[in-house]
């Protein structure tokens, strides 16, 4: 298993075995905290590819599936950590029409910095992903 940020997009494993860790999520999250008026929930946006497994007080456990070559709705993540449960071919459009692409071997955890994003499923293979976006501590009494 892989462990890498998302902040910074970097290279894995042996050199004939690599992974790209894309500066982005193929999942996607919303947070309960204060956000711009133009991020929206994966769970809303997009009911197709993001359900919640889990939810408390203190996080949001979504499991997320994209079919072959499906596109998914424009969404924002608070930061969290993503676990693949399959291999993923991904590629993500970003808010200012730019693009990224977005590959990961299944098992692969990394943590993703907050971000607004629209995935979408490159590849002929379908793929899953659990992510788990932390809410905001509330306010000390």
């Amino acid at each position: 298993m892989h462990t890498a940020s998302l902040k910074q997009p970097r290279t894995v494993g042996s050199p004939k075995r690599r992974t790209l860790i894309a500066a982005a999520t193929l999942g996607g999250l919303a947070t309960l905290v204060a956000t711009p008026a133009w991020t929206q929930d994966a769970t809303k946006a997009d009911a197709k590819h993001y359900t919640v497994a889990l939810e408390n007080d203190q996080v949001r456990v979504l499991r997320i599936h994209y079919g072959p070559h499906e596109k998914g709705a424009m969404h924002s993540h608070p930061a969290g950590v993503v676990i693949y449960l399959t291999d993923a071919q991904g590629k993500f459009t970003f808010p200012d029409g730019k693009t990224m692409a977005a590959n990961a071997k299944a098992g692969t955890v990394v943590w993703s910095e907050p971000v607004t994003h629209a995935p979408e499923n490159v590849g002929d293979k379908p793929f899953d992903v659990i992510q788990v976006e932390f809410k905001a501590k509330p306010a000390a009494k």
